[in-house]
């Protein structure tokens, strides 16, 4: 156990302006309240914030960072208050601790709404002040150091899942590159135990097997360093159990095709040394191709800045060597607190830079539905494999690897996405859904027409981007919901022979827990309340009409406008149309419309066997059909069930026959084989029920096909 002189001597080692007393109180101050409380391992539970503020002392953070590291954990495990850390130790040690203290439980429970609730508070209480976040990775460090302790393997799993899925790339994208290993090493540790251990036991191998391997090379490079008049420093390392297993996985090769296990270091003086040691390296060693990487002109977005490169170095060993300056260095090692000023407790000035992946996350509270959707777009934001693109002006914007132009466009500014038509890419116009590659230089078209395509959300590899359509979508989706609950609940008033009229719904928003008309509309077109719900409360004793029998359209007023794009006649203008997948409706056929919550209209044929099962909630029912004058869309499906006999070439004639009737096969199932028959469904996509019957009616001509019939439901 560190003891209390030495924490402050520990401090004042890089610190000779340290407020001792602020210290020295928080040490005392958490020793007492904490008492006799034990932690899992038995040991005392005041052990744990002193270790956390030891950990933080290794990054020379300043006095107030070690005192909350001190007082972390007062305010959850003990009878200490917010209130009571301000007045002892100030508001800002108050507001550093209530920070960590609301993100103290961000285990993945069972709850998970809560857990990613609780990351929205990190993210706020980081952008605040960035300290929070360095208190709560220590935290977590030396947590996970010690969760072998924990009994239940369940547990054990759930924390690992967690410092893995997010406090690890958190600590990559602040740079705190030692922080960032050791967790996922003890995550991987905890959730792949026999990976791990089968490249612990290759690495103490190739050790066995190299003796002094590492130090033999790193004399050797500082050999013909010197040589060329350099004045350098260099160092060797393994690469982590976790990196090189990821590594593995990810290019699909062996633990003996690996380039880079061993990484060394080359510190030099200037960035111009930088590019000297490389000519120098590259004109003793032959180069590995596709292994030089320049973060010095284009820096990781954390600041992390050096150069690198693969060389089959000395005795013939394929080795890493980062070259940096002293500077790059620090970054590389201490990350956001290589830049601390002790002076005003706050990052040193340059390096807003830094921070706009957070500004970035800060955006997706803005866009997200729910906590659950923002926790899913932030993994998607913090996780790395970086490509750097540029503007035609030059700015450099990083992105995901797989990122297309959306991705880009977003990047760029939200309404830039949003209005997005299409892209050039090193001068030449892209589809959308191009991945970018290192060094594009991407021109993004826009449009004032144009809004956020649903189709974009499959292909888009940021969760800025997906955050964004994903609102649009549900801004699109509650506007077309309210208006077609506002034409249901007109109709019912005039199937009552009542003149409708919004005063008469804001009277009763109360009872459906509604702040206002338009919400009630959206909940009835949703169909979550039925109109006649809404009707009965505002009339009570008025009766809701017979179901419509089976083969007839339901009854309803005047149909409304055609929506463009769409040749279907009654539909709310701006409505989400859906295609019923149960019996393939076609222009030609004849239709009912369905209600269906969350996604709009679906369209069935009138004689769809699924319609039974909804006999009794006419509230659901729209009376819609064809529209002659709008064009089909170009591809409908049409499905049908053959029995064709087992014999050569009958597979060929039967698409054969389709294709020459200019139909295209998009499924085929075999439901039954025996020795002579095979029954199978084929999805054909036609323009409309006409082509679909002569499609069939082709096929019924063929001598190798028994029998055709169109699937009905």
């Amino acid at each position: 156990m560190i003891r209390q002189y030495e924490l402050v001597e520990k401090v004042r080692a890089y610190d000779p302006d340290v407020d001792e007393d602020v210290l020295n109180r928080a040490y005392i101050f958490s020793m007492k309240m904490h008492g006799t409380q034990k932690r899992a391992s038995g040991d005392p539970y005041f052990l744990h914030p002193l270790e956390v503020a030891g950990i933080l002392t290794r990054y020379r953070l300043d006095a107030q960072t070690i005192a909350t590291a001190l007082l972390h954990d007062t305010v959850e495990d003990t009878l200490t208050t917010v209130e009571e850390i301000e007045r002892v130790f100030g508001p800002d040690i108050g507001r550093l601790v209530d920070g960590v203290t609301k993100l103290s439980r961000i285990e993945l429970q069972s709850d998970q709404t809560k857990q990613a609730e609780n990351f929205r508070k990190l993210l706020l209480a980081m952008s605040a002040d960035i300290r929070v976040l360095l208190v709560k990775l220590a935290d977590r460090l030396h947590n996970m150091r010690t969760i072998g302790y924990i009994a239940s393997a369940e547990k054990r799993q759930r924390i690992a899942r967690e410092t893995m899925e997010i406090y690890a790339p958190l600590a990559e994208r602040i740079g705190m590159r030692q922080i960032q290993e050791e967790l996922e090493d003890l995550a991987f540790a905890q959730l792949n135990p026999e990976a791990r251990a089968s490249i612990v036991t290759r690495l103490q191998f190739l050790r066995d097997r190299g003796g002094s391997l590492v130090t033999r090379i790193v004399d050797q490079i500082k050999r013909v360093l010197a040589e060329d008049g350099m004045d350098i420093w260099v160092s060797g390392r393994e690469k982590s159990p976790y990196s090189i297993w990821r590594k593995m996985q990810r290019k699909n090769v062996g633990f003996e095709q690996l380039s880079d296990i061993m990484a060394f270091r080359v510190v030099v003086g200037t960035v111009p040394d930088c590019y000297r040691a490389l000519g120098v390296l590259h004109g003793r060693y032959p180069l590995v191709p596709g292994r030089f990487k320049d973060y010095i002109s284009t820096p990781k977005p954390n600041g992390y800045r050096s150069l690198h490169t693969g060389v089959i170095g000395p005795e013939q060993q394929r080795i890493e060597i980062q070259i940096r300056t002293g500077d790059m260095h620090d970054v590389a090692e201490f990350g956001v607190a290589a830049h601390w000023s002790y002076k005003d407790g706050r990052p040193s000035a340059g390096e807003g830079g830094s921070y706009r992946w957070l500004r970035e996350l800060l955006e997706l509270l803005e866009n997200a539905s729910d906590p659950q959707e923002f926790l899913e777009h932030t993994k998607l934001e913090l996780f790395q494999d970086q490509v750097f693109c540029f503007t035609p002006k030059g700015a450099l914007i990083s992105l995901p690897r797989g990122a297309t132009i959306v991705d880009f466009a977003y990047a760029v500014h939200s309404e830039v996405g949003d209005r997005c038509v299409g892209g050039k890419v090193n001068g030449r116009m892209m589809p959308l859904r191009t991945q970018l590659a290192n060094g594009d230089q991407v021109d993004v078209i826009t449009s004032k027409a144009q809004t956020p395509s649903p189709l974009w959300e499959r292909f888009v590899a940021t969760g800025k981007a997906r955050a964004r359509i994903r609102r649009f979508i549900r801004s699109q989706q509650r506007s077309q919901f309210a208006a077609l609950g506002r034409s249901m609940l007109q109709k019912a008033f005039q199937a009552e022979g009542y003149e409708f009229a919004d005063k008469a719904v804001e009277n009763v928003l109360r009872g459906f827990k509604c702040q206002s008309a338009e919400d009630l509309y959206a909940l009835i077109g949703e169909g979550q309340v039925g109109e006649r719900q809404v009707l009965g409360a505002i009339f009570p004793g008025s009766r809701p009409p017979a179901p419509p029998r089976r083969g007839e359209k339901p009854a309803g007023g005047k149909p409304a406008s055609s929506q463009p794009g769409i040749p279907i006649k009654g539909l709310i203008p701006g409505m989400a149309v859906h295609y019923a997948e149960c019996c393939h409706p076609l222009p030609g056929d004849r239709i009912v419309g369905i209600v269906v919550p969350g996604r709009g209209a679906v369209i069935h044929t009138i004689d769809c066997d699924a319609l039974s099962e909804l006999g009794e909630q006419p509230d659901r029912w729209i009376d819609v059909a064809w529209d002659a004058a709008s064009d089909p869309p170009s591809q409908m499906v049409g499905r049908i069930h053959l029995v064709v006999a087992n014999e050569t070439g009958s597979l060929g004639a039967l698409t054969t026959v389709i294709a020459k009737n200019e139909g295209n096969i998009s499924n085929l199932k075999i439901v039954n084989r025996t020795p002579q028959f095979w029954e199978m469904t084929i999805d054909v996509e036609v323009r409309n029920l006409k082509h679909l019957t002569n499609v069939i009616a082709a096929l019924r001509a063929t001598p190798s096909i028994n029998a055709v019939e169109r699937v009905r439901g």
